[in-house]
C-alpha cells in the first residue's frame, strides 16, 4: 500500500527530559483530537466515499496522521526517557508510570484513556468532510494550547510543524469539499 521509510516525517531530538511537559504534549497521541483519533477517522471514512479521489486523499491524510503519531510518541518518549523515581515523584508524572512505566500509552492530557468515541464516521460525504475540518481545527488549537505552555526549542519546532501539517489538511478537505461533495447528487436533493 505506501513504502515505509524508517525516519520520522520531522526530526525529533529533544536533549532534556521533562515529564510535565509529556503529560500535556500526550493528549495529542490519545486525546479527543490528536493524532490516533485523526487517523482513525479518516482510514475508516474512506470506504464509504462514493469519490475515489476523496477516498485517496483520506487515505493519504490518514497515513501521514499515523507519522504524526510517530513523532508525538518520540516526543514524548524522548520526554521521558532515563527518568530518576525523585523526578517521576516531583514532576507529577508518578501516576501515569505507576501503570505504563515510561511505556507510550494513549491518553489525553487529563489522563482519560483514548476511546473510539474520539472520532465518527458517518457514510455520508458532506458530513465526514465536515468532521474532518472541524477535527483539523480541534487538532490545530490543541497545537497552539501546546505551544502556549511549551517553551523548550527541541520540542516547539516538531510541535510547529505539526500545527502547520493541520492547516494544510484544513486546506485539503475543503478544497475536496467545494470540487466533489458540492456536485453530488446528495446536494442537489437535498440542500
Amino acid at each position: 500500500m505506501w513504502n515505509y521509510e524508517k525516519r520520522l516525517q520531522y526530526p525529533v531530538n529533544i536533549k532534556k527530559c521533562n515529564p510535565q511537559m509529556a503529560q500535556v504534549i500526550i493528549s495529542q497521541f490519545g486525546g479527543p483530537d490528536g493524532e490516533l483519533a485523526a487517523s482513525m477517522r479518516y482510514l475508516s471514512q474512506r470506504y464509504t466515499m462514493p469519490y475515489n479521489e476523496v477516498a485517496a486523499l483520506l487515505t493519504d491524510i490518514g497515513t501521514e496522521e499515523l507519522a504524526h503519531m510517530e513523532m508525538i510518541s518520540t516526543i514524548v518518549y524522548q520526554l521521558t526517557r532515563n527518568l530518576t523515581p525523585e523526578e517521576i515523584k516531583e514532576s507529577g508524572f508518578d501516576k501515569y508510570y505507576v501503570d505504563h512505566t515510561t511505556a507510550l500509552w494513549p491518553q489525553a492530557a487529563g489522563g482519560i484513556p483514548f476511546n473510539a468515541c474520539e472520532f465518527q464516521s458517518k457514510g455520508d460525504a458532506i458530513t465526514d468532510l465536515f468532521e474532518d475540518l472541524a477535527a483539523e481545527q480541534k487538532a490545530r488549537t490543541t497545537y497552539d494550547n501546546i505551544l502556549r505552555l511549551v517553551h523548550d526549542p527541541d520540542v516547539c519546532d516538531p510541535i510547529r510543524f505539526l500545527r502547520a501539517r493541520e492547516i494544510v489538511h484544513f486546506q485539503r478537505f475543503g478544497e475536496t469539499n467545494r470540487e466533489h461533495c458540492s456536485k453530488s447528487e446528495h446536494t442537489k436533493y437535498n440542500h
